[in-house]
């Protein structure tokens, strides 16, 4: 075979291997972008010249797909970019070592590096998208339950009121032992019910606040020091890293109630002996707060659904799910956010950020 024909020959693989990809391509979402990657390097490795000694690898954000073994001498490489910023790499290893990669090969595979970084910014503006559209469903579900909580909170309270205080009139007049005891079990629940309707309007943002410039630290620790017996009892370390000094203008008694809740469920998820760790600090204009213990961590639907009231993943008995809701009404009504993601190795984070001002 003579040159031309053998460069005619190469052009023609070159041409079908791009038509292949962009075919691969048009196909593709983030669900068979795995598949689709190890389409496309079969398809390119019989793009080259000598594809019985050439291995094709695409690198990107720390996974590797090969067609082969790449501890080859010879290699021509394209990086992948993403909005101008490179995050892989598209390579050919060649195993003969005496041999070279053509130059149309090297143009080959910056075509096909730019047509994989295309996909790869397609995948990523659409998973983007998909993100804001469930935090703006979630936000929208929380609005929602808030005004429902508010309403409900607002109708149980009167009547709550109402109970307790002639429950009380009715035990101060009460001589028979066995009736006194039932009224203090329904003065007992009364109670019970009315710190379960101050926690839902907690939750709707319906407490009144006594916002003043404040040292957060003291708080951060007193909320600490209210659990130190559960901590001892488990045998758990809190560790608390910040300043002496971090200002905030907020209502103190209800960031106290906000890292209560916080350290109180590290706690429960905390195993004996295990370590919680607060940190709190200043960046810009915010004060950051982060709550990390050693539980097993939040799967896809808890962190769905981590801030919606009623929601716990306590056994029943335990827990009212009513802890985080608060958590989130208080921060929110503060124009701060609270955001929850696991740890790297075990146990999950809670990350509050408040204004300054």
């Amino acid at each position: 075979m003579n040159s031309t024909e053998l460069k005619l020959r190469e052009r023609i693989k070159e041409l079908t291997c791009l038509y292949e990809v962009s075919s691969i391509i048009g196909n593709t979402d983030i669900h068979s972008l795995p598949n689709s990657l190890n389409a496309i390097l079969k398809s390119l490795k019989k793009a080259f010249q000598y594809p019985k000694f050439t291995e094709i690898e695409i690198a990107y954000e720390g996974i590797s797909y090969t067609t082969g073994d790449m501890n080859y001498e010879v290699t021509i490489t394209s990086p992948l970019k993403l909005f101008n910023q490179p995050k892989g790499s598209l390579t050919a290893s060649l195993k003969e070592e005496k041999s070279s990669f053509l130059k149309e090969e090297k143009q080959l595979i910056d075509s096909v590096a730019l047509k994989i970084s295309n996909l790869l910014e397609r995948i990523e503006i659409k998973n983007n998208e998909n993100s804001l559209r469930r935090q703006v469903e979630r936000t929208d579900r929380l609005n929602i339950l808030g005004e429902i909580t508010a309403g409900i909170a607002h109708e149980l309270n009167t009547p709550l009121t109402n109970i307790l205080g002639f429950s009380e009139l009715l035990k101060e007049n009460c001589k028979q032992e066995e009736e006194s005891k039932d009224l203090d079990k329904i003065i007992q629940n009364a109670i019970y019910s009315r710190e379960v309707v101050k926690k839902l309007m907690f939750f709707a943002c319906e407490m009144p606040q006594a916002r003043e410039t404040v040292n957060i630290v003291p708080t951060i620790k007193s909320a600490i020091d209210l659990l130190r017996p559960t901590l001892r009892k488990k045998q758990i370390e809190c560790i608390l890293k910040t300043n002496e000094e971090l200002f905030l203008k907020a209502d103190a008694l209800q960031i106290t109630q906000v890292l209560f809740n916080l350290v109180m469920n590290a706690i429960y998820f905390t195993p004996e002996q295990g370590t919680i760790e607060i940190n709190a600090f200043q960046k810009n204009e915010q004060i950051i707060i982060n709550v990390k213990d050693e539980g097993s961590g939040l799967t896809a639907e808890a962190k769905e659904k981590l801030f919606e009231p009623f929601y716990t993943t306590k056994p029943i008995g335990e827990g009212s799910g009513l802890g985080l809701s608060v958590v989130h009404g208080i921060v929110a009504s503060h124009q701060g956010s609270i955001s929850a993601k696991n740890n790297t190795e075990k146990g999950t984070t809670f990350e509050i950020k408040l204004p300054i001002n």
